[in-house]
């Protein structure tokens, strides 16, 4: 399923011209309903919910944390994995939070954004229509993008259209080779619904899935990350909080058809770059990472030890780094 993929040499505006309304699979709490979200807002909220709309028509949540006034700094523009949300740089965007001004989207079909009634919208093109909708949206002439996993491939699909955009990247634990390993690993995963009648139970439900890329992590860490992905679903359980049908397209995607996204990596020269990558990851090979610095090769690399697919961004290693990056921003 080539279009998965297709980024190079074709704008992501308009890639997809079919009108889609907004579903819901009917398993979570609409997201206005106070309380719905297991772990979303707790105490003060230092950011801002804020919608803008698809082209197709799709109400769609980010959460925008505000920056200095005046400043002339780039915003700053967070894109997390397939089966994550917002909630996934909330350590990172509060630490940053008041210096810059930090975007965290939930694709759609994800957190507090509408569902996509055909499936088929699920791809990295229509991702990147929607975040350059969100982009003119609030005037954003000039950002640094932090993707981690697809949030990382859809950095690469933005460098196809609006690189003289992008002030500086950080790409966590992807890279233009994807290996197959982990993409098994994903697509056993993905798409599986499962439920789960209190978070400590949650909790080790994702310890069971995802244990192998933070092992030794002590139960708290994994309530905190059921808490990131997953919310409390209309018939009282713990559910993942993204639509079960973003599985289908990915589940057909064949890595043979991926296309080459050497070029558009190579679109990033010249601005700061820092490639993260955990030790232990099946996705990002060590090959891979060697070859994304060596084509720029003013980029800063950073392995985590003991750290498998994907880094969570709040290592005090990779906070160091991505301070380093921004201060090469200016």
């Amino acid at each position: 399923m080539r279009q998965w993929f297709q980024f190079a040499g074709r704008a992501c505006r308009g890639l997809l011209a079919v009108r889609f309304a907004s579903g819901d699979s009917g398993d979570r709490l609409p997201a206005d309903q106070p309380g719905c979200s297991g772990g979303r807002h707790f105490g003060m909220k230092d950011f801002e919910d804020r919608f803008w709309s698809s082209r197709d028509g799709l109400k769609l949540h980010f959460r925008d944390y505000p920056g200095p006034g005046g400043s002339g700094r780039p915003a700053i523009l967070c894109m997390h994995g397939l089966t994550r949300n917002a909630r996934d740089f909330e350590q990172l965007a509060s630490r940053l939070a008041g210096r810059w001004r930090v975007i965290c989207p939930d694709l759609r079909g994800r957190g507090d954004s509408e569902y996509a009634r055909d499936s088929a919208s699920y791809v990295p093109p229509q991702y990147c229509e929607d975040i350059l909708a969100l982009l003119d949206q609030e005037g954003v002439d000039r950002f640094v993008a932090i993707g981690t996993s697809l949030g990382g491939l859809m950095t690469l699909g933005l460098a196809t259209t609006i690189c003289d955009r992008i002030a500086g990247v950080v790409i966590n634990d992807v890279g233009p080779v994807l290996e197959r390993a982990g993409l098994a690993r994903i697509k056993d995963y993905v798409g599986q619904g499962r439920s789960y009648p209190t978070w400590v139970h949650a909790a080790r439900g994702v310890e069971a899935t995802h244990g192998v890329a933070h092992p030794g992590q002590p139960l708290d860490f994994w309530i905190t990350v059921a808490k990131r992905i997953m919310t409390l679903g209309s018939n009282g359980r713990i559910v993942f909080d993204y639509d079960m049908k973003i599985a289908e397209p990915f589940l057909a995607f064949d890595v043979d058809d991926m296309p080459d996204l050497w070029p558009a990596w190579e679109m990033l020269t010249d601005r700061p770059v820092l490639v993260v990558r955990g030790a232990l990851s099946d996705l990002l090979s060590e090959t891979t990472m060697d070859g994304m610095l060596r084509r720029l090769p003013g980029a800063e690399g950073l392995t985590l030890p003991g750290v498998g697919h994907a880094p969570m961004l709040d290592e005090p290693e990779t906070l160091a780094a991505i301070e380093r990056l921004l201060a090469r921003v200016g």
